[in-house]
């Protein structure tokens, strides 16, 4: 075999162990010592079986993922999302957001849909989302004699908007795979994010209009004097939403880098989980658990994959690929149509981050081949990955919400319900095939280009 087929070899593997369940950052970084030890033997070099430069570049790129700036910024975001989600900030919004939503068809799934993008801007963590609102709003949907299908899809939709909306923890995952600007990045990503939500609710009010079945009238209530809504918003939305664009605003405007801003975000959580009188050891002891873990799983997946798309690059793979692609002769439009069907074939069996770190740097040369704005392209992946997480095989968000929801709940409801959203994905793409402005506009007007 020549060392190209090796490669592709070599890829073949991985997806296939990857498949059978195994740990994803440790077999990346044994898959790139074992044929990166082939790669790189040299009899005449080696004077033990451990004198191989594959050891030194395995090194090498671990010390990269520890001096990266851009990635410190994962940590602090994490911890801000997890001592927000422990501080019961989130049933406050949902609360205040159903009764000021109230004279809306749909009340309850637009206020779901409103926190779910709220919370996801303050966490970006898609399972902790969707299980979250999948144990605050899912029942009372249900209780309130919503469609189940619909409540779930609702659920599921809103979750995976952390995806995308800043401070998304895979944008800083792209930026650092691709070498673009995380901050370009993040303004790129707010128009289209919030885009992407308000067709979420468009699609909610317009099908209750429709089907009113869907999302019966609450029963006939008091009338809630317009101050006592305002003062509910007052102590739930607006304390979040003001940190969150001061956090936003630091990065766009330039104020910090985006570790400064994340710094400022995990301080913000802090002192509303004070605030809130929630902020007890147990809680800060948990948030800082699971910001490690995760963190740690974030770096040692850079680690691994780095060493293997080194190895897979010195092998040819890469090369291989390229010329395979340019080979087909395809147009621009062609090529992102290509390349967005294949990202997401690969989000049934795979999760974001495997195509991230594995499959999205495959492509990556080739963008300027075509003419491709690599920040265009990072928002079209972006939006593209909101459905790996909703198509079934995997589906992890409606795993996520099968594990909370009551067990009268079926995953093929849940899968039925996704799936108008999916639609909705879809049509965010096409508008941002058809007016790229939508992602460039902003940073372009901030930051020139």
């Amino acid at each position: 075999m020549t060392d190209p087929q090796i490669a592709i070899f070599m890829l073949g593997i991985f997806i296939f162990t990857i498949l059978l369940g195994f740990p994803i950052a440790f077999t990346l970084m044994a898959m790139g010592l074992g044929f990166g030890y082939y790669a790189y033997y040299d009899p005449e070099r080696m004077h033990s079986i451990f004198d191989n430069r594959v050891f030194d570049l395995f090194v090498n790129q671990t010390y990269s993922v520890m001096s990266n700036d851009v990635l410190t910024a994962v940590p602090l975001f994490l911890f801000m999302g997890y001592i927000v989600e422990r501080a019961n900030i989130v049933d406050r919004l949902f609360s205040s957001l159903q009764i000021a939503a109230r004279r809306f068809p749909g009340s309850m799934a637009i206020a779901a849909l409103a926190t779910c993008a709220l919370f996801a801007t303050a966490t970006g963590i898609i399972g902790a989302v969707v299980t979250l609102m999948g144990l605050l709003a899912f029942p009372q949907m249900l209780k309130a004699r919503y469609d189940t299908a619909f409540s779930a899809g609702v659920i599921c939709a809103g979750g995976c908007l952390g995806i995308l909306i800043p401070p998304s923890i895979m944008l800083i995952v792209y930026a650092a795979a691709a070498g673009v600007s995380v901050v370009k990045l993040y303004a790129a990503a707010m128009i289209p994010g919030f885009m992407l939500a308000g067709l979420y609710m468009m699609y909610v009010v317009s099908r209750v209009l429709i089907n009113p079945s869907l999302a019966p009238k609450p029963e006939m209530q008091e009338d809630i004097p317009f101050g006592r809504v305002m003062l509910m918003l007052a102590t739930s939305f607006f304390p979040l939403f003001i940190l969150i664009m001061a956090v936003l605003g630091a990065i766009l405007f330039g104020w910090g880098t985006p570790s400064e801003a994340a710094s400022l975000g995990a301080l913000g959580g802090l002192i509303l989980a004070a605030a809130y009188r929630a902020l007890t050891w147990e809680r800060l002891k948990e948030s800082v658990y699971l910001t490690v873990r995760t963190a740690a799983m974030v770096c040692w997946l850079f680690v691994g994959s780095w060493t293997f798309s080194s190895v897979f690059s010195y092998l040819g793979g890469h090369d291989l690929v390229q010329e395979f692609v340019l080979g087909m002769e395809l147009s621009p439009v062609t090529f992102l149509i290509l390349t967005q069907i294949i990202i997401f074939l690969l989000g049934w069996p795979l999760e974001w981050s495997e195509i991230i770190v594995i499959f999205v740097p495959i492509f990556l040369p080739m963008l300027k081949h075509f003419g491709v704005d690599p920040l265009f392209f990072g928002i079209l992946v972006a939006l593209n990955l909101q459905t790996s997480f909703m198509t079934p095989p995997m589906a992890m968000a409606a795993y996520y919400l099968k594990g909370v929801a009551p067990p009268h709940v079926q995953l093929v409801e849940i899968f039925k319900g996704v799936m108008p959203f999916l639609s909705m994905v879809i049509l965010s793409m096409v508008l941002l095939y058809i007016f790229p402005e939508i992602a460039l506009w902003l940073p372009d007007y901030f930051y020139g280009k």
